[in-house]
């Protein structure tokens, strides 16, 4: 039977005495990013990596959408090149009274709609057959959304006088390893145009097609942008390929944590934060009433995607959770075409501050403690009730540190 890596680490002393007690560096860290076992800008976990490597980034997290079965690999991968694991994952629940009531959460076009994720999940996974059950709910029905779309479009496409189609179990081989998702549509549309059509011209011509008259506003080279245009023309809602979301695929949110906590994670709100324009959704532009709602739900850890946000408005949130005890991570996401720098940068394009690195290595600490902890038999960083030990959160930093050190020195 598989065991954790961290079943055979020593006891927390004898850990942070083997630090010497005084290691504090401040690694480099991304505690979110998805793989291919969800979608991703990486064909493969390795190129996460290899450019970790190549940029100095020694704590990884990955972070798909529903799914664990990246774990194994990135253990793998993990323990080769010296990067210590995250183990977490992340869901799309639904808040049906905010849904009702109109307030979007950490989704800008769909109130109600609540992105989740669980950090320092156990790793093996051990989950019971109720919560197995609802995970498969899940990845089940994302597939048979997607395999509509599928089905949409290839009538669309016939009806267009194009001769192209696309065959679910053949895109899942081609494109994915568990999950096939809207973005592997895009992408595979793309790539096959792009082989039927070498000439950037005809390419043009199909695209403007199917685009009901409209031009594509990206290069035909830039494969980010015009991904995202087929996605926005053809697969979204009033697209010809649009298959509107069932609600069996989504958890409510208390089903969400339910499962995280099961599954022997960490509770954690991504925070969608400031958009271009500085705007806030409904759910997160008042930093105090945030801070209530989030507590009320015993939820005391958060996640930023900083290359997203504005510098001084990351910070002023940033700051204002830290003093009030929250865990806080950051990462990149990878969940686009777009093939960015693992390392994580503002919104500015510049490296974050040296205290929103101190935050953002801290926050892998406590993660890193936890799943150490849990290892051995022992109560993490939550209590029986749910509650995090916020009084012991520098303790659970100091262990954290010791446990990522010694796994980077092994």
């Amino acid at each position: 039977m598989r065991t954790s890596v961290f079943v055979k680490y020593p006891d927390p002393e004898q850990l942070k005495e083997a630090v010497n007690g005084f290691d504090r560096e401040v690694l480099q860290v991304n505690g979110h990013f998805h793989t291919p076992y969800s979608f991703s800008a990486f064909p493969e976990i390795r190129q996460v990596f290899d450019m970790a490597g190549k940029e100095g980034v020694k704590v990884l997290g990955i972070n798909d959408f529903y799914t664990t079965d990246g774990y194994e690999e990135f253990n793998t991968l993990a323990k080769e090149y010296r990067v210590f694991p995250l183990f977490n994952i992340e869901f799309m629940s639904l808040q049906k009274d905010l849904q009702a009531a109109g307030v979007r959460v950490n989704d800008p076009n769909n109130p109600g709609r609540t992105y989740f994720s669980g950090k320092g999940l156990r790793f093996p996974v051990r989950l019971n057959a109720q919560m197995i059950e609802r995970l498969f709910q899940v990845q089940d029905e994302s597939n048979r959304q997607t395999a509509e779309m599928l089905v949409k479009l290839n009538d669309f496409l016939k009806e267009s006088g194009e001769n192209l189609s696309f065959s679910f179990d053949g895109m899942k081989e081609k494109y994915a390893k568990n999950l096939l998702r809207e973005r592997h549509i895009a992408k595979a549309l793309r790539e096959a145009v792009v082989a039927k059509y070498p000439s950037e011209e005809d390419q043009k011509a199909f695209f403007e097609k199917i685009f009901s008259g409209k031009a594509a506003k990206s290069a035909m080279s830039d494969v980010a942008g015009l991904e995202n245009e087929i996605r926005g023309n053809l697969l979204k809602s009033g697209g010809r390929a649009f298959v509107p979301e069932d609600d069996k695929a989504f958890l409510s949110l208390e089903q969400v944590i339910e499962l995280i906590l099961e599954a022997g994670g960490i509770p954690c709100y991504p925070v969608l934060l400031d958009n271009p324009k500085g705007e806030f959704t409904d759910y997160e532009g008042d930093f105090e009433k945030l801070y209530q709602n989030l507590v009320a739900k015993n939820v005391y850890m958060l996640e930023l995607i900083p290359g997203r946000n504005k510098p001084e408005i990351l910070e002023e949130f940033v700051n204002f959770f830290n003093e009030k005890g929250f865990v806080i991570t950051f990462g990149t996401e990878h969940n686009t075409p777009q093939l960015d720098p693992v390392t994580v940068f503002g919104g500015d394009g510049k490296e974050l501050s040296p205290a929103m690195k101190k935050i953002g290595y801290e926050g892998a600490c406590v993660i890193a403690a936890h799943q150490y902890l849990k290892a051995k038999g022992k109560p993490g960083y939550l209590k029986k009730s749910g509650k995090a030990r916020l009084d012991q959160r520098s303790e659970f930093v100091a262990l954290g540190n010791a446990v990522i050190k010694n796994f980077l020195k092994a």
